[in-house]
């Protein structure tokens, strides 16, 4: 029985938005982005518990369970914890984390499903994966990216401030304060993007069966991007360092990913398609 797609695809983009608002809330305590995350969250449940109860029934006379079907009652059990956790506890990294688990998970079960059809039928199921892949990736490149433009206005003012210029120019930019909200805004939006793109990335290597091209260039480094945004936040959130050296480290976070965008494309086994 084919049992796809949008229930899936569905699944997939709502568990991936509802991790974007539970790291907006981790990063800035925000209540709004939380009760988004919690509510998204809470209707992946209730789709998983609809297909678990489905499934279930059909296993009424028959009690063997595929690989699918433990994976997809895993993957639902995490959810539930996590959604416990979130309603008693303050844990909300913790809630964060464990369902990036949940999300990679849910992916190796619905992209690794021979059962499953893609929504296009053109495609194989890989295509579909990677295509979620791509744009996750995409999407966080294009957050770093206005995130560093925000972070070069910064600097530019800062010194233009510091040297008592005001030119017409200066004049028109936003405050300092409002610059490092934007900047960090992009930063939040970007880094989970990249988690996640990171994490679909893994399970399509894990369906490859080819370990080797965990050490792949572009994957390593990728890793490093992640890395360097992390510090980031670490140092907002922690060493309350000034705002000039803030924005001259997210400008070298930066030069990482063109360097891993640009560079490690030439390097990469199976990244090169890009530039065909």
């Amino acid at each position: 029985m084919v049992t796809r797609s949008w229930l899936f695809d569905a699944m997939i983009y709502m568990y991936a938005l509802s991790l974007l608002f539970y790291f907006a809330d981790f990063a800035s305590a925000n209540r709004n982005a939380k009760r988004m995350g919690t509510g998204l969250l809470l209707f992946v449940w209730v789709l998983q518990t609809a297909y678990l109860g489905v499934n279930l029934y059909g296993h009424l006379t028959e009690w063997a369970f595929s690989r699918s079907d433990v994976l997809f009652m895993f993957s639902w059990l995490i959810v539930t914890i996590s959604l416990i956790v979130n309603r008693f506890f303050r844990i909300e990294l913790f809630v964060f984390f464990v369902n990036v688990l949940g999300f990679a998970i849910l992916a190796l079960n619905v992209f690794g499903n021979p059962q499953l059809t893609p929504i296009k039928s053109s495609w194989n199921i890989n295509d579909e994966l990677l295509f979620i892949h791509i744009t996750l990736a995409i999407g966080s490149y294009a957050a770093f990216s206005i995130a560093a433009i925000f972070s070069g206005m910064y600097l530019f003012l800062h010194r233009m401030l510091k040297e008592k210029k005001f030119s017409q120019t200066v004049m028109r930019l936003p405050s300092l304060e409002k610059i490092e909200q934007y900047t960090y805004l992009a930063v939040i939006i970007g880094a989970p993007l990249l988690l996640l793109a990171l994490s679909l990335g893994i399970v399509w290597v894990v369906l490859q069966g080819d370990r080797n091209l965990l050490y792949d260039p572009k994957v390593v480094n990728s890793f490093f991007v992640l890395a360097a945004y992390g510090f980031y936040l670490f140092q907002h959130h922690s060493m309350r360092i000034s705002g000039n050296r803030l924005a001259a480290w997210n400008l070298a976070a930066f030069l990482i990913v063109v360097i891993n965008f640009v560079i490690s494309n030439f390097l990469s086994g199976f990244h090169d398609w890009i530039w065909s």
